[in-house]
């Protein structure tokens, strides 16, 4: 068979659509009449007890339809599985207690999107704080706060495995080098979030949903059973289009059930669309990893053995298919290197953090960051060429099909051509001799490399390697790696193809054409591909879905495989036709002729209708019609066996990354030089569309290297709810890309092809980092490496503030962990020290005095209860506050404090105030205050604090000075800044 069209580079299909804004996602579907709207409340704390939930001022708001709560989720719905043997329960909302800022708390269903937001202030929740812990190393410790009572522990999996001899590999090595990394928690940023249609079919006991769930299909039998409905009737529908996943959209899966059990509260449909601080805050973000891994080395850089200690942060559920992070990459610890001999320790720890899932190379980024660390620390250590220590250790070109240690078999390769090709194509040595040039200036330049092996189509059973062989041996084997495919040929012989895969903006459907098209002698635009899909009418196994690269070498391969079933049966009707043997059937320019009768051309559509049109003319025993459905397994996929010996997937490709970079001394920023990759993903089915898979890999490793970071105060506060926090690379922070490609084809796939979907997103981080670790002469490199932290690299401090000033707020700064404001200085005030002081104490004055005051109450002596609307930008909430005076010394000092709780989070601070008078008609104000926030405060404005410090200080002045002047009746800029340290008691 000729291949056409496969190979080549044609355009996407789907890219008009999307670029005329005629794509149909989530939320520009249709929905049904009378289709509700919802609104999710989410916990401020990290970690407390529910004590009460009162939804009835909600419920009286016009257009509130229904108040979802943890007592309906308890009665309709179960815990979701999980993948470890623990009484741990993780619900879709949380239940008596939550574990992490944004867990759900509580659905509102109303008639708008508005109204059920604006309910959401109206929910009255009452918590009790409990200690959070967000360090992995210090959830292991003995005192700290555990998160499940029931577990009673925050280690949920704890297990060791050995391959071939280590101990005796470390005692016969010439040293031992080692490295401690910590990889950051972070995720992806898809431009369209979660989004959710369900509706409950009392009926049937069932539930219809729309979503822009990308898979994997293992949890739908998750979900249904959290539904307590057996699978047939929980019927999940995809839409046809997705505004990018990267992996993260398996998450909505526990939003799934959240809103089929609010349809049912409300009796209606429901839709629910993420925004952005609610996918930032409590969506899913991949697991911080903290490794000690350890080398037997020889002097001359060979590696005898490895040894892993890793810690993986889960977040505060170990929510399916975790721990997935850890063992996708299990078979393949020893990466592209010929280690035979390996220890591993793996512990998976909840934390008071997000849950984490599947993120674009899912456990790849973590396990190269360590593995790649060690080998450019182990060239380091020996004074040797990091460069050399990999060519030295790569696997031979000739030991493929290559079994590694732990079980993983790569399908073919030759590592050391690519490595050669890649010094020679991308142009390494121009690279040194800029080093060496830079150096002698006295700038700091670096090189690094990376050299990954790029797993693709996962094995379904290596997430049960977590268990022990016990274990697995009680629940029974998983293996495999199903696929399928559906083609099909109509009466006008139109061919139209279904698959299992859910794209997020990939180009399925035009690679699928391209293959379809080659088996059938047809062109691209002759074929119709169907990327939706429907559980209750469709093709799909527990492994289908969008994941793990899977695509290229599972879901096209089992199109061609269908295709080619098509392409058989077109063929013994043609022969009968022509009577010629079917052998000598060819496909080609939409005719089907005979090799023998080249003259004698059958048009396809002629040959396809005969199976509609005439069913009794057709060879015997076949039967009429033309559609054949594939499910295709790849081979060597078993179950792990009683050593944990896995094959964690079905093939493998390579890539190998050079990066050259320079620092800059002063700023701290680095500067990528020349960034090459070279990536042998087997047969590449569309040139264009594998080098956009590589673009992509490498901006979102890029920023992973440089940017992005989810952080969290020590309370467990998100402190990272929108792009100024979290930021992530544009066009114009991503340098240009050299790819390179090399074939090595795989024997195990339909097409030979292998996934190209996620390896920078693994090697580019690493291999910054050790181009950063060159350049610095340091081997402590964390990551992101924003300015601030080269800086502390450099041991460059930031310059001193400026001199005390009587400007209001000039000595504003953000200390800690970024979510507490101090602010300390002095302001002129006009009026007297008695003056001022008066006003502090008439709570009729100081309620004038604090911005979106509804309401001051006196509880007790100078004890006030407030209620306040507080807001950033178009994040706003009331809250139930309360502000006292104490230690008053008039009328020259006072302590001022306050607190608040709302749906936004909760805020508190404290300080002193003491009034000096300067002359007869000046009062000097001088304060030392405090402001911590957390919730949606922290994590919408926990940049934005210490700069706003002077605008905050001179507005809450401006009106205390008019209060005392009797200009109290001017109206007041009602900035939120200003709301903020009023409402808290800031008004000095």
């Amino acid at each position: 068979m000729i291949l056409e069209n496969v190979g080549q580079p044609l355009e996407r299909v789907e890219d008009f659509p999307l670029l005329t804004g005629r794509a149909c996602f989530v939320d520009d579907a249709g929905v049904k009449p009378g289709t509700l709207q919802a609104a999710i409340l989410r916990s401020p704390h990290a970690h407390a007890d529910i004590v009460s939930i009162d939804a009835q001022a909600a419920l009286r708001l016009p257009g509130v339809r229904a108040v979802l709560t943890g007592a309906d989720v308890k009665a309709w719905a179960t815990p979701f599985a999980v993948g470890v043997k623990h009484p741990m329960e993780h619900w879709c909302m949380a239940i008596e207690r939550v574990r992490y800022v944004g867990e759900p708390v509580a659905v509102v269903i109303a008639e708008s999107r508005y109204v059920a937001e604006d309910a959401l202030d109206l929910v009255q929740v009452e918590y009790r704080v409990l200690e959070a812990v967000v360090d992995p190393e210090r959830a292991l410790a003995e005192d700290a706060p555990v998160l499940h009572a029931a577990v009673g522990t925050n280690s949920v999996n704890d297990r060791r495995f050995s391959y071939g001899d280590p101990d005796a590999a470390f005692a016969a090595a010439d040293r031992t080098v080692s490295i401690k990394v910590h990889y950051p928690r972070n995720s992806c940023t898809p431009i369209e979030c979660f989004a959710v249609v369900a509706e409950y079919l009392p009926g049937e006991g069932g539930y219809d949903v729309l979503s822009n769930f990308q898979g994997p299909f293992a949890l739908h039998p998750v979900m249904a059973r959290a539904l307590k409905v057996p699978g047939a009737r929980l019927r999940l529908r995809a839409s046809h289009d997705s505004g990018g996943s990267f992996g993260t959209k398996q998450a909505v899966s526990t939003y799934v059930v959240l809103l089929c059990l609010a349809s049912r509260k409300a009796g209606a449909p429901v839709k629910w669309i993420e925004d952005r601080l609610e996918h930032l805050q409590a969506s899913v973000s991949a697991t911080n990893r903290v490794t000690t891994l350890e080398a037997a080395v020889r002097d001359d850089g060979e590696i005898l053995a490895l040894r892993y200690d890793q810690i993986d942060d889960c977040g505060a559920y170990l929510r399916a298919p975790e721990p997935a992070t850890f063992y996708r990459m299990h078979g393949m610890l020893t990466g592209a290197y010929r280690v035979r001999h390996l220890a591993v320790r793996n512990r998976v720890v909840l934390t008071n953090k997000t849950p984490a899932g599947l993120v674009r190379g899912f456990g790849g980024p973590q396990m190269y960051f360590a593995l790649e660390r060690l080998v450019h620390q182990v060239a380091v250590e020996l004074a040797l060429d990091p460069l050399e220590v990999i060519t030295r250790n790569l696997v031979e070109a000739d030991s493929f099909p290559y079994r590694t240690p732990a079980g993983a078999l790569y399908d073919s390769g030759n590592y050391q051509r690519a490595v050669a090709q890649a010094r020679a194509e991308g142009g390494l040595q121009e690279l040194l001799l800029r080093r060496d040039e830079a150096r002698r200036e006295g700038r700091l330049y670096g090189i690094g490399y990376s050299a990954i092996v790029e797993p693709s189509i996962s094995n379904m059973g290596y997430i049960t390697t977590a268990l022990t062989p016990a274990e697995r041996a009680k629940a029974g084997p998983k293996n495999g790696a199903i696929a399928s495919a559906t083609v099909s040929v109509d009466g006008l012989g139109s061919v139209s193809v279904m698959v299992d895969s859910l794209p997020q903006g990939q180009g399925h459907r035009t690679v699928t054409a391209q293959v379809v098209a080659d088996a059938l002698g047809l062109s691209p635009g002759d074929i119709t591909v169907n990327t939706e899909h429907d559980t209750q009418k469709d093709a799909w196994s527990i492994a289908a879905g969008n994941y793990s690269s899977r695509f290229a070498g599972a879901v096209a391969g089992t199109a061609h495989l269908a295709a080619m079933k098509i392409r058989g049966k077109l063929a013994l009707i043609a022969a009968s036709m022509l009577d010629v043997p079917a052998e000598s059937i060819e496909f080609g320019g939409r005719k089907i002729h005979s090799a023998a009768k080249p003259d004698q051309k059958l048009a396809f559509h002629r040959v396809a209708g005969m199976t509609h049109w005439s069913p009794g003319t057709l060879p015997p025993g076949m039967g009429p019609g033309l559609r054949e459905t594939v499910f295709w397994t790849p081979p060597h996929l078993d179950a792990p066996d009683e050593r944990d010996v896995i094959n964690s997937s079905a093939v493998y490709g390579f890539v190998f990354d050079i990066c050259g970079l320079e620092v800059d001394r002063v700023t701290g920023k680095i500067r990528i030089d020349r960034y090459v990759s070279l990536h042998d993903a087997g047969r590449i089915l569309n040139p264009t569309l594998a080098d956009g898979q590589s673009y992509g890999g490498f901006a979102q490793g890029l920023g992973a290297a440089l940017m992005e970071e989810f952080v969290y105060g020590d309370d467990g506060s998100f402190l990272s709810g929108t792009f100024a926090d979290y930021l992530v690379p544009t066009c114009c922070e991503v340098p240009d890309l050299r790819i390179l490609h090399m074939e090595t084809r795989s024997p195990f796939t339909p097409l030979g092809s292998k996934g190209i979907g996620e390896g920078n997103n693994m090697s580019t981080p690493v291999c910054i980092a050790n181009a950063a670790a060159d350049a610095l002469g340091m081997s402590e490199i964390r990551l992101p490496l924003t300015p601030s932290r080269v800086h502390g690299l450099l041991q460059m401090e930031d310059p001193p503030p400026r001199p005390g000033s009587e400007a209001a707020g000039e000595a504003g700064k953000t200390a800690g962990d970024g979510r507490t404001l101090r602010m300390s200085g002095a302001v002129d005030l006009a009026g007297t020290p008695e003056q001022i002081y008066a006003v502090l104490l008439d709570p009729d004055a100081l309620a004038r005095v604090v911005p979106g005051c509804h309401a001051l109450q006196a509880v007790a002596e100078n004890h006030y209860r407030a209620d306040v609307t507080f807001g950033i930008g178009l994040i706003k909430a009331r809250y139930a506050a309360q502000i006292h005076l104490t230690d008053l010394a008039p009328p020259h000092a006072l302590s001022l404090g306050g607190s608040g709780i709302s749906p936004l989070g909760s805020v508190s601070g404290d300080g002193r105030v003491r009034l000096e008078a300067v002359d007869a008609g000046t009062t000097r104000l001088h304060y030392d205050y405090g402001v911590s926030v957390s919730g949606k405060v922290a994590a919408v404005g926990s940049r934005m604090l210490e700069g706003a410090a002077k605008l905050v200080l001179r507005q809450l002045f401006e009106q205390l000075g008019r209060q005392v002047g009797g200009q109290a009746g001017a109206p007041a800029s009602r900035s939120w800044w200003r709301r903020l340290w009023a409402f808290l008691g800031g008004a000095e």
